[in-house]
């Protein structure tokens, strides 16, 4: 794979995701009832920092969960072995909430739609909105994210590689296209 441009360094993202922020406040005018779900692997620290986020601006912590959606995915040709869920526990009550879902990239749409899935075998949220540091396009269900912290419309050769520091050691956004 080719390197084909740096889209977003550490501060870039820290900015983006301060916007999130504000936008997720000012949308549901404050916070109140309202819950944070990160799609694991890096929506889940997003999620943490969206929520850090929120209490500096409001001075409230907002409940923040993780998804983790392994059972989840319709697009499993073959399985050899059975995945476990290792907690079916959100972490956070989503009954009659607004959950703010987040992912880092929205591609085609499946594994929100997953996301959803799961979250509402936990209980019926009054709400779901959706937020995601980078849209790329090439949906393949309807499903929209709210809030987005940078649209790239992208070719189907083109891989989008997030990075983040809880996980990868350093925040970052990159394009890359096959060979």
């Amino acid at each position: 794979m080719n390197l084909k441009a740096n889209l977003l360094d550490d501060k870039a993202i820290k900015r983006t995701l301060i916007r999130i922020s504000h936008e997720i406040i000012e949308k549901n005018k404050g916070i109140e009832n309202i819950v944070l779900i990160g799609i694991k692997r890096r929506g889940y620290p997003l999620a943490q920092r969206i929520a850090r986020n929120i209490e500096n601006i409001e001075g409230i912590k907002v409940p923040v969960g993780y998804v983790d959606i392994s059972l989840y995915r319709d697009d499993i040709t073959e399985i050899k072995d059975m995945p476990r869920v290792n907690n079916m526990d959100l972490g956070v009550n989503v009954i009659g909430k607004k959950v703010i879902l987040v992912d880092d990239v929205l591609y085609t749409c499946r594994t929100v739609r997953a996301a959803i899935d799961a979250i509402i075998d936990s209980g019926r949220p009054e709400q779901i909105q959706l937020a995601v540091l980078i849209d790329r396009g090439h949906k393949e269900l309807p499903i929209r994210a709210d809030y987005v912290g940078k649209n790239i419309p992208t070719s189907k050769s083109e891989i989008i590689a997030v990075e983040i520091e809880e996980i990868d050691g350093n925040d970052s956004v990159k394009i890359y296209e096959e060979k």
